[in-house]
C-alpha cells in the first residue's frame, strides 16, 4: 500500500530515505489520478522493500506541491538521495514507471 505522506513526514519518508521513493502527487477530485491509483498501489506491493512508494495530495499540501513544480497532476516523481531524479507528468504505462525504478535500485 503507498503510504499518504504530509508535509511534516515528506523530510523523513522522501528526502531522507536510504532507498528510492516514487511519489504520486495527486487530488481526489481528479479522474487521471484515480486511473493511475492501481498502477501505483502494484508498484508498491511488487516493489516493497526496494523502493518506497507513497502519495501526496497536493489539495491538502500545497507547499509540498508548489515546493516541487507541480502544475499539472498526476505527476509521478522519482528521488533518490533526496533528489528528483525522474518526473512523469499524466498518466504512464506501468512500465514507464518500472524502468525508471529498476535505474535507481
Amino acid at each position: 500500500m503507498a503510504a499518504e505522506l504530509n508535509e511534516a513526514s515528506f523530510q523523513t519518508e522522501v528526502i531522507d530515505s536510504g532507498m528510492p521513493v516514487l511519489v504520486d502527487f495527486w487530488a481526489v477530485w481528479c479522474g487521471p489520478c484515480r486511473m493511475l491509483t492501481p498502477t501505483i498501489e502494484s508498484l508498491a506491493s511488487e516493489y516493497a522493500g526496494k523502493v518506497k512508494v507513497a502519495k501526496v495530495n497536493v489539495d491538502e499540501n500545497q507547499q509540498l506541491a508548489a515546493k516541487y513544480g507541480i502544475m499539472s497532476i498526476p505527476t509521478v516523481m522519482v528521488f533518490k538521495d533526496g533528489k528528483v531524479v525522474e518526473q512523469f507528468i499524466g498518466v504512464q504505462p506501468k512500465g514507464v514507471y518500472e524502468d525508471a525504478l529498476k535505474r535507481y535500485i
